[in-house]
């Protein structure tokens, strides 16, 4: 086997993209970073191979700090040999990563072979669920409309509270505001409002077929009214309408409330994906 690693991009793209469309909605974020307009600032990203004496690819891995390593074995073929093979030189390279999501086979073994046993913690499980025909549903009170400018005065909050509540990574105030003005006169942050704003629901990002759907946040004070259903309904329909031929989102999958309410909509769930931070 051959550990390879990539200084350019588009030579990494062009070698892995066959090879992560086997699974699209699995590699979704994987497809994103390569194919979307970050790659541009890939280089000081970790892109790297595990191939068979023949050139296959048996291991995909990708790293942009400070998030984790993401990774995947080819066909889901689980190969140890290669999963040591990375952790090995990974650590020749003095390559640390502060944690892996994977399938959750997948991390968990790279988990064990990298740091160790009791070195690594579950971050969280995750559902990565698809939606290729929107089913009917109930439509709360109100309606769907983009992002606008006097959502500054509460939208950066949204996106801090909603970072907090998928322990994921909190980006300061003056960060969410800048993010958020990017997002200005593009139709993909969606709002849903009843006589004042409710909830909300992004078009984050695409893979090549489909459209990934995440920030979908309802403040406390607003929920089990069936607005968040009513706004990722919303923007599920509009991004199908665009020629997507399917949308997917990633969910917690301790949250059975936000399961149920994506599945309601007709979402499934494909495969479920392990985040492991590592304590080093």
């Amino acid at each position: 086997m051959i550990f390879r690693r990539y200084d350019n991009i588009e030579a990494y793209k062009t070698t892995v993209l066959e090879t992560l469309l086997e699974n699209e909605i699995q590699n979704n974020l994987l497809l994103s970073l390569i194919t979307g307009s970050t790659a541009q600032h890939a280089t000081d990203w970790l892109l790297v191979t595990i191939n068979d004496n023949t050139g296959g690819i048996l291991l995909t891995a990708l790293c942009v700090k400070p998030f984790d390593l993401l990774l995947y074995e080819t066909g889901n073929i689980c190969n140890n040999d290669a999963v040591e093979l990375l952790a090995r030189e990974l650590r020749r390279i003095g390559y640390h990563p502060p944690g892996v999501m994977a399938g959750a086979d997948l991390a968990r073994r790279f988990a064990e072979t990298s740091v160790g046993a009791g070195k690594s913690r579950l971050h969280m499980t995750m559902s990565a669920m698809r939606l290729d025909k929107l089913e009917s549903h109930e439509k709360a009170p109100g309606n769907a409309r983009a992002l606008q400018n006097r959502d500054m005065t509460f939208a950066p909050y949204w996106e801090q509270a909603f970072s907090e509540d998928c322990r994921s990574h909190v980006f300061t105030i003056p960060e969410n505001i800048e993010r958020l003005k990017t997002r200005l006169g593009k139709d993909n942050h969606f709002i849903w409002e009843n006589g004042q704003p409710v909830s909300q629901a992004v078009y984050g990002r695409d893979t090549p077929n489909g459209a990934v759907i995440n920030g979908v946040y309802t403040p406390p004070r607003f929920r089990g009214k069936g607005y968040a259903t009513s706004v990722v309904a919303a923007l599920t329909d509009e991004l199908l309408k665009r020629g997507k031929s399917y949308c997917c989102l990633i969910a917690d999958s301790d949250n059975p409330v936000s399961c149920g309410i994506y599945r309601k909509l007709g979402y499934y769930e494909v495969c479920k994906l392990e985040d492991i931070r590592f304590d080093i």
